[in-house]
Formats: structure tokens, sequence, C-alpha cells
């Protein structure tokens, strides 16, 4: 298979199920997010201190790309063979948020981003699931998305939230707390 095929030289690309859109089309933009996020899982996978949590996130990953084909589907294409992101995906979320919470001193202000390049990572991370989060509700506003896939996408940026609290206690990193000014 020939990586490029020129078909997108003009602007346009095709989705599952063969219409062609604009590559500035929200549908593209949402999904293009899903990709990048999904490259932001892999490098948290690739850090150490979540050598345990390895499998857990490739599974992510592969939800992630069970995301972007769904919303790389044309509207009405729904017969085009691919997964789908089910209820348990989200509540092995749950599960995993849950573990990690218990473990984790209670939260009275905000986490600072940073404190370990890892950590920093994690971060990163939540801030672009969460900007998935605003593209596909933005693409839900125009065009119908299953109500599974936001749901998984937000308790996704929950699990990594708690993700980089449990990476800075593993890491021995002390969370820096928000005070606001007086």
């Amino acid at each position: 298979m020939k990586i490029y095929t020129k078909s997108g030289d003009k602007g346009t690309t095709s989705l599952l199920g063969g219409t062609r859109v604009s590559k500035a089309h929200l549908r593209i933009d949402a999904y293009g997010t899903v990709d990048e996020l999904n490259s932001y899982i892999g490098l948290l996978r690739d850090q150490e201190v979540n050598s345990s949590r390895a499998d857990f996130l490739k599974d992510i990953q592969d939800r992630l790309f069970t995301v972007g084909a769904a919303l790389a589907t044309a509207p009405g294409k729904d017969k085009v063979k691919r997964p789908d992101i089910h209820e348990q995906d989200v509540e092995l979320l749950e599960k995993a948020i849950d573990e990690m919470d218990k473990q984790l001193a209670p939260l009275k202000n905000f986490v600072l981003p940073g404190g370990h390049q890892a950590v920093s990572f994690c971060h990163l991370a939540r801030t672009v699931c969460r900007r998935t989060e605003r593209c596909i509700i933005l693409l839900n506003e125009s065009e119908h998305v299953d109500e599974l896939i936001v749901t998984y996408i937000n308790r996704l940026s929950d699990y990594l939230f708690v993700l980089g609290r449990m990476m800075a206690k593993e890491l021995k990193i002390n969370e820096v707390l928000w005070e606001p000014r007086k």
C-alpha cells in the first residue's frame, strides 16, 4: 500500500464510506485531535513510571483508534465495518480512577502541572484530551456523534488528571498546589 495517493493534494480527504470533505472540516479536526491525543498516550506509555500500566494505556490507545474510526465515518454510512466504544470501556476508566484515588491524598486545591517531565507529559495528554472533547462536542452540534464517545473522552480526561497525581506520588514528587494571590 502506498503512503501517498495524491488524492488530498487539493485539500480534501475521504471519510470512511467514501464521502470527500475539506481537510479543515470539523470531523477531520475531531479525529485528527484524537490522533494527537493517542500520540500523547503513547508517550505516557513509554514512561518508566507507567510500566505497570503500559497494557492499560495501550488499551486506551486502541479505544482511541476506535473513536477515530467512528469520527472518520461519513454520516449515514453506519454500516461501515468498524469497532465501537462500549459502556464497559467507560467503566474500566472509572475503576482505574477509583483505584488510584484511594491511594491519593484528598484534593483541596488545583494542581499546577509539572514537577517531573513524565508528570508534565501526563498533563499535556490531559489538556489535549480536553481539546479533543471540545472538538467532538462542536462536531456534535452539526452532525450526530455517539453520546458514548463524548462520555469516554470526558472520563479519559478525568483518568489522565488522576494518573498525573498518581505518577507524582510514585515518583515522590510533591504536587505544586495553586494558591491564588490574596
